[in-house]
């Protein structure tokens, strides 16, 4: 029951999206979806055709979209590298730093904030721990969807200097008048204030009170989403940490390819409904970095044939950061350049056809071809990927392309990023109490 996933940097977003209905509207019954349900949310991709976040604009081509993807997921490989090495002071945040800000949504779903309701759009990402949100009044946030406003929830409170919460956050701040915990912090051009809040957050049937996160109020420069930002990360404010007590630090996602028409993948918070039959490797730890989802990669097999990846390139590394992990928020996985230059070249080999380039991806065939399997070994276990999760096509036209990559010339990446298109169609399951990770293969497209 095991498999897999993929290289291009960017988010699974939780949208704070309520519908009474649990449809989404398009102008057709083409979105109509089924509601969220007990502690199982549903989730669309940010780019699919009944997204609230598709960009307005169109892009000219696919080539034009496929280069704009490695653009940002060049961008979430060097945040990810920087969360991987040694460093010292406070990792974990309850607000996005400028390099977590930068990303862009993959996958989204519903829920509500603040009492009445309110309907917003949250980030959901497995490799960081912040909490954000646009709040209603912010100079310089990014318009595109709702911002919350603190002043209509009568279960809104700002969170009190010198509290443990206001100790978690970087260059905290507190007003003489206000005596609330403020803060502020820059990143390139851009620089954030934001006040520390807490709410009831409602995600499907679930509710959780006093749920701390960032308000947005100042905004200078344009690297910030429109959207607020969940964390996923295991760190001391991430929802996982904060909902320990409801969800058991547990839980599951099936992505929906991002042709998909409505809600069909699912996040699962919690122990319940969890798959019983599912392969798993171990759950590996930095301590320096310990939000991220390491595992051990011990080889890739093409085909029948497993590949001569030195051993270096795979190898789990607490003090440098290097090995592998399970990233929600990029869209192709991306492999230091031994591993993928080996991978590569393989696959080539086996396909035995004339090779071009597209946007970021340097093996592409025009005309069918014959793809080989690819197949990822961990400890414990192995998952094959079905050829969608390998292949990305092109909208018009005949050209394929293997949907990985190298990490960028001149970067000095230490990381191997499973990133979500090689995740689609699987159910992923985070089991941080009991030290591991799942695959399992499920059709939720």
């Amino acid at each position: 029951m095991a498999t897999s996933s993929l290289p291009l940097l960017s988010f699974l977003f939780v949208t704070l999206l309520h519908t009474t209905s649990g449809t989404t509207s398009t102008g057709s019954g083409a979105c109509a979806t089924t509601p969220d349900t007990g502690s199982t949310l549903r989730i669309i991709h940010a780019f699919g055709p009944c997204s609230p976040l598709r960009p307005a604009v169109p892009f000219p081509s696919w080539a034009d979209f496929l280069t704009d993807q490695t653009e940002r997921d060049t961008t979430r490989l060097l945040f990810l590298n920087s969360l991987a090495s040694t460093g010292t002071g406070k990792s974990f945040v309850p607000v996005a730093s400028g390099k977590q800000l930068l990303q862009i949504p993959n996958y989204i779903v519903r829920g509500r904030l603040g009492t009445p309701a309110q309907n917003l759009l949250l980030a959901f990402d497995t490799s960081n721990d912040a909490a954000w949100i646009p709040c209603n009044g912010c100079t310089g946030c990014p318009g595109g969807s709702p911002w919350f406003n603190p002043a209509t929830s009568t279960s809104y409170h700002p969170v009190p200097c010198g509290s443990y919460q206001c100790n978690q956050v970087p260059n905290p701040t507190c007003y003489p008048r206000a005596k609330s915990c403020s803060f502020n912090f820059s990143y390139t051009a851009s620089s954030f204030e934001a006040g520390l809040g807490q709410d009831s957050l409602s995600l499907a049937s679930d509710t959780v009170s006093s749920y701390t996160f960032g308000c947005l109020q100042k905004v200078v420069g344009n690297s910030i989403p429109p959207q607020g930002l969940l964390g996923l990360g295991r760190g001391p404010l991430s929802f996982l940490t904060q909902t320990k007590a409801i969800y058991g630090s547990t839980f599951s996602y099936c992505l929906p390819s991002f042709k998909s028409l409505n809600f069909s993948g699912t996040l699962r918070l919690g122990t319940n409904g969890q798959p019983k039959r599912i392969k798993t490797t171990p759950l590996l730890m930095n301590p320096h970095r310990s939000s991220l989802y390491y595992v051990n990669m011990t080889g890739i097999k093409v085909g029948r044939r497993t590949v001569a990846i030195p051993p270096s390139s795979l190898a789990f590394d607490p003090v440098t950061g290097a090995g592998t992990v399970i990233d929600s928020g990029t869209m192709f996985t991306q492999l230091v350049r031994p591993a993928y230059e080996a991978m590569r070249d393989e696959f080539r080999r086996q396909v035995k056809a004339p090779v071009t380039s597209l946007g970021g991806f340097d093996t592409c065939y025009n005309g069918p071809v014959t793809i080989p399997a690819i197949t990822l070994l961990f400890d414990g276990m192995q998952v094959t990927l079905p050829e969608d999760n390998v292949i990305i096509h092109s909208t018009y036209g005949t050209l394929s392309c293997l949907a990985m990559a190298a990490a960028p010339e001149g970067m000095n990446a230490v990381l191997n990023v499973i990133a979500n298109m090689q995740q689609q169609n699987h159910r992923i399951l985070f089991d941080v109490p009991n030290s591991r990770v799942g695959f399992a293969r499920e059709l939720c497209t």
